[in-house]
């Protein structure tokens, strides 16, 4: 018997206690004891809440307002992620969480595989890191694969799809509803890629200069070619040397704003824009959700970053 299964017996067997006693909370028990999924971090939560609907109950290892990247998981996460149906992670993105995600056995499903990570960005040393602080971020000298692959929406949509496939493995009886929201959920993702499409087709600068490299799908898909002043580890510092090649080509093509993020310090994109005398903006990476972000959810805020794009790079 599975686990999903062993609850639900266990569900039917309370309610009929509950009945048998009169209670009224037996619709609160049955809705507690959903599919139980755990999500690493905010999109991939957000995708499993849409898809899943009803009946799930999906939590996230990296609380709110919190650096994903940074995620170190309290004893209470590694219990919960033997105790869940589906976890949902990207492999490569959190380092303690593919540490920890063997405790989920088969329930464990890496996203990246539906996403497609197909692009990659340059990952180097840091002034100042030891060779095992270089290894933390997860980062080796050379071409490293980027798994920033929300702030594309179709490849969103794609992993929605994926994820109703696996939802419907752990809860057969879902199966259509599962489905059904998926199908929902990339309609809601192409109306918003047609908003970037047309929204970012004629921009006067194409070069995004961006906190750290978190970009690159986004750029991808809306032709725009992005430069990361810490790489793919927000924590991570350039050396002057970097920073200064980056200023220099902030100047060259004509940049006028370097973007910072809700999640990581400003410090060092405020630095290359003060130096290059261009203004900052923020634009989220969505990796997390904060009183600071401008929106309640990640349409929302993809919304509200495409705005923040169009006024940043000069588009029509």
């Amino acid at each position: 018997m599975t686990r999903t299964a062993a609850r639900v017996a266990a569900a039917a067997a309370t309610a009929l206690l509950l009945a048998a006693c009169g209670s009224s909370g037996g619709d609160e028990a049955a809705a507690a004891d959903g599919v139980r999924v755990q999500a690493a971090f905010y999109p991939l939560q957000w995708a499993a809440e849409r898809v899943g609907g009803d009946r799930v109950d999906v939590a996230s290892l990296t609380p709110p307002g919190a650096e994903p990247h940074d995620l170190e998981l309290t004893p209470q996460d590694v219990a919960a992620l033997s105790e869940a149906d589906l976890v949902v992670y990207l492999e490569g993105f959190q380092p303690a969480l593919d540490d920890a995600v063997t405790q989920a056995g088969d329930a464990a499903w890496d996203a990246g595989q539906a996403a497609d990570l197909s692009l990659t960005t340059e990952a180097h040393e840091h002034e100042g890191e030891s060779e095992e602080e270089h290894a933390a971020h997860g980062e080796e000298d050379g071409e490293v694969a980027d798994p920033h692959f929300w702030l594309d929406p179709t490849r969103l949509a794609d992993v929605g799809d994926a994820l109703a496939d696996r939802l419907a493995e752990v809860d057969p009886d879902g199966a259509d509803t599962y489905r059904a929201n998926a199908e929902a959920l990339r309609g809601d993702l192409e109306s918003l890629d047609a908003e970037m499409q047309e929204g970012l087709a004629d921009c006067a600068v194409t070069t995004l200069v961006t906190g750290h490299d978190a970009f690159g799908y986004l750029a991808d898909r809306y032709g725009l070619e992005v430069v990361g002043v810490s790489g793919l580890s927000p924590s991570a510092e350039p050396t002057p040397e970097q920073l200064a090649e980056i200023s220099t080509l902030v100047r060259e093509r004509g940049v006028t704003t370097v973007y910072t993020e809700t999640l990581a310090d400003p410090a060092v994109a405020e630095t290359v824009a003060e130096e290059a005398g261009v203004q900052t903006a923020v634009l989220d990476p969505i990796e997390g959700l904060t009183d600071e972000s401008a929106g309640d959810d990640y349409l929302e805020v993809m919304r509200a970053d495409l705005a923040t794009l169009q006024e940043g790079q000069g588009c029509a």
